[in-house]
């Protein structure tokens, strides 16, 4: 049979290890929050406030889809290969070429 100061120093420990673990989930979302933050004041900068709520209603449709668009537009203006800031029509036409570049996959029944 276990002790009672055992019992404790296991209990302890699993304390201890689960305020740890706590801590490290805090400090994993500070650090994704903070990145969103960043993304977003980005994103500011780099589209108009229609293209801005274009890619809003995107994302509500596609967030995948939006994230990724959201990092390439953000790559793209920090590597100087975009107009700032972008407009809404620009976005479009950005949207209508990649929507071009997706395959469609038809399957067919014989």
């Amino acid at each position: 049979m276990v002790g009672e100061e055992e019992l404790e120093a296991l209990r302890r420990r699993r304390l201890l290890e689960l305020k740890q673990r706590l801590a490290q989930e805090q400090e994993k979302t500070e650090r994704v929050e903070q990145i969103e933050m960043q993304k977003q004041a980005l994103l500011r900068r780099i589209l108009t406030a229609d293209a801005r709520s274009r890619l809003t209603n995107l994302k509500m449709v596609k967030p995948e889809f939006a994230t990724q668009l959201e990092l390439q537009l953000i790559q793209l203006a920090q590597q100087g290969r975009m107009e700032l800031p972008i407009t809404d029509e620009q976005l479009k036409d950005i949207l209508i070429k990649l929507q071009g570049q997706r395959r469609d996959i038809k399957i067919r029944r014989v």
